[in-house]
């Protein structure tokens, strides 16, 4: 872990800072922002576009402990149908299960302004801490994070400019690692399946890595099947069938997770497919749930639940430090295990 010269203290925004950045007295932004009716639309869409702006968010704590903070850590994620984040979330609870902090769960479902709602709520709390996924945000999100005053980790990813501390690892170098083990065990005629990716810029991110590297190899992506919605078996299943009657000489399916590729080496079995002698497949995230299939996927782990809990250690130091931020970076790396279903490299 490494940890960077701290920037100059902030001070916590202030009815002052936004009363200023807008042009109307505090108390006018005070009964914008407690929702009063008796402001026009013109002054509220003022106040409201310049609390935006700052990264302003009200305080709900109650009076007598407007100073202080509640021992709660805000836990943002995109989802907890993919079953990648509730072994993240048991890595942060390990951790803070022995101090006096609290987890609390949001979902921003890939969406950022849901994103926004989400992390100003929690905010108004006044949370010792929040940690949350990936690192790409609106800059209202940025703001907000920013002008907080508490330790922020984002997770997940290393490919891009944190707010302040971050724990994960590079998607481009998790894609480029399966490639090279594609390329190097001999497969040629290589096809993608995975999310449409306008939201997922992890999966994205893992895509860029893949083709890079498989072009610094020679080769091409063959064909690619998209999907938008939901990872499953079913998907999988439906994907790689649409893919293999459109394009039957491909050797190998890249999967953007190991939720469709699992389906997809069903497919393959069912149809009486060699994997990996004839095609082979591999997956990502490394889901321990999918060991019961009849073959061991060829998948990257992650590290999820050791991405959880040097998150929550970041931020239980800062609590017991009392420091509103550690700019630290921890980079893990990803593990690649070729399982049953990736053949041996050539000799």
């Amino acid at each position: 872990m490494t940890i960077s010269d701290p920037p100059p203290p902030r001070r916590p925004l202030t009815l002052r800072d936004v009363s200023e950045a807008s042009g109307v007295s505090e108390m006018t932004v005070s009964r914008v922002l407690r929702g009063s009716a008796d402001v026009s639309a013109k002054t509220r869409a003022r106040v409201l576009a310049a609390a935006k702006r700052l990264g302003y968010v009200p305080n709900k704590i109650a009076g007598g402990l407007a100073s202080q903070r509640v021992n709660l850590v805000g836990v943002i994620i995109p989802s907890l149908s993919n079953m990648v984040f509730p072994e993240v979330l048991s890595g942060i609870n390990e951790v803070l299960e022995h101090t006096s902090l609290q987890a609390v769960v949001g979902l921003s479902r890939y969406d950022p302004p849901h994103e926004e709602k989400v992390l100003y709520e929690m905010l108004s709390w006044r949370p010792s801490g929040i940690i949350l996924a990936g690192l790409e945000h609106s800059e209202a999100t940025r703001a907000m994070l920013r002008a907080a005053d508490i330790p922020v980790v984002e997770i997940m990813d290393l490919d891009g400019e944190p707010v302040d501390s971050v724990v994960g690892v590079s998607h481009r170098r998790a894609g480029a690692d399966m490639a090279r083990a594609i390329a190097a065990a001999g497969y040629r005629r290589i096809g993608f399946l995975g999310t449409k990716m306008p939201m997922d810029h992890r999966a994205r991110k893992r895509f860029e890595g893949f083709t890079g590297a498989l072009a610094r190899e020679g080769i091409e992506v063959a064909d690619h099947e998209f999907y938008s919605g939901g990872s499953g078996l079913a998907k999988g299943r439906e994907m790689t069938r649409a893919i293999l009657s459109r394009n039957p000489d491909l050797d190998f399916l890249y999967y953007s997770n190991d939720m469709i590729a699992a389906g997809g080496l069903l497919y393959c079995l069912g149809e009486g497919i060699d994997v990996p002698g004839d095609l082979g497949l591999g997956g990502f995230n490394g889901i321990e749930l999918l060991d019961g299939l009849p073959m061991k996927l060829a998948t990257i782990d992650i590290r999820r639940r050791e991405i959880g809990a040097k998150a929550a250690e970041i931020i239980a130091d800062c609590v017991a430090a009392g420091r509103p931020n550690a700019h630290a970076r921890v980079a893990l790396s990803p593990l690649l295990d070729p399982g049953d279903t990736l053949r041996l490299p050539r000799r």
